[in-house]
């Protein structure tokens, strides 16, 4: 089976949210270890994964350097990021495969993903990224072409476009990797963002893409059997929080689009996977599964997590 296999970004930093070089390592290596239960079963594994706190230090970088060298452009920060934690990956999955004796290759790929240059996104951005700054510091990025917003007391942040990912420019590069027998790290952050020109030349542009639909469009151009997206939680949950709470396990994408429609599952964390794995079932009728990393080798034989099935044609 072709496991498309998303990681979020903090799935790379510790239990705080701390994302050290040696934080980052330790986190990849618990992920690894999951990936490797997979190709121990003789599973394809595609791996893509998010960035946000990586970019976030990057940001920081940025602000602090600002008036010394030009800040780096986003799409720049999405590269960097995509590499550093690809060979991170990597590493990670050679050492838990030795250890297991399992012969298998690995490759990380840089990973551009088409957008629209006409998105709404662009024109008025509402994707908040990185820290609050004093207004003379925000101002001074502002310089540098980077769009911020007063938020009041906690200061200025910047807001960038956040548009729908399109097309997997690179895509074929990942299925090439994939039929040569290896295990593809690919389209971290959602892919970096591109343009296409009036000249048909593509161009990076500052936007973020979001990482669960950019992991929805992969597994789907990829031609994965299975989505399944990390998180940390076993399941997703209806009335989270509340003492009637109820895990999901096996479901329809038309019951869980219900459920999301009733307003269930939170925009800034269980709501865009949620979206991501009904878009992959609709367009594929294939499976898509939300669950916790300890869970996916059971997840991906149906046999834990929120297992998203097709619905039934009427």
């Amino acid at each position: 089976m072709r496991v498309l296999l998303a990681l979020g970004g903090n799935a790379m930093t510790n239990a705080e949210g701390r994302a050290r070089p040696e934080d980052q390592i330790t986190a990849a290596r618990t992920a690894m270890a999951a990936v490797a239960g997979l190709l121990e079963h003789d599973h394809e594994v595609v791996i893509t994964h998010g960035n946000g706190p990586q970019v976030g230090n990057l940001l920081v970088k940025n602000e602090l350097a600002a008036g010394v060298v030009p800040p780096v452009p986003l799409d720049w920060c999405g590269a960097q990021t995509q590499a550093t934690l690809g060979f991170v990956l990597m590493d990670a999955l050679d050492q838990e495969l030795a250890v297991r004796h399992v012969d298998r290759r690995s490759a990380a790929l840089v990973t551009r993903t088409l957008v629209d240059p006409d998105d709404e996104g662009f024109t008025t951005p509402t994707k908040p990224i990185g820290r609050h700054l004093p207004e003379a510091e925000a101002r001074l990025l502002m310089g540098h072409g980077e769009t911020w917003e007063d938020r009041g007391e906690k200061g200025w942040r910047r807001v960038v476009a956040s548009p729908e990912p399109l097309e997997i420019l690179d895509a074929p590069a990942v299925l090439a990797l994939i039929r040569a027998g290896f295990v593809v790290v690919a389209n971290g952050g959602g892919g970096i963002p591109h343009v296409r020109r009036p000249d048909g030349s593509l161009a990076g542009v500052e936007a973020v893409i979001d990482k669960d639909l950019g992991a929805a469009l992969l597994a789907q151009t990829t031609e994965a059997d299975v989505l399944v997206i990390a998180t940390d939680v076993p399941n997703a949950v209806i009335r989270w929080g509340q003492p009637d709470a109820e895990p999901l396990g096996r479901l329809t994408v038309d019951e869980l689009r219900r459920h999301a429609a009733d307003g269930h599952f939170a925009s800034g964390s269980m709501g865009p996977k949620v979206d991501a794995v009904c878009r992959f079932v609709q367009a594929t009728g294939s499976t898509g599964v939300i669950t916790s990393l300890d869970q996916i080798t059971a997840a991906v034989a149906g046999e834990a997590g929120t297992v998203v099935l097709p619905s039934p044609q009427n």
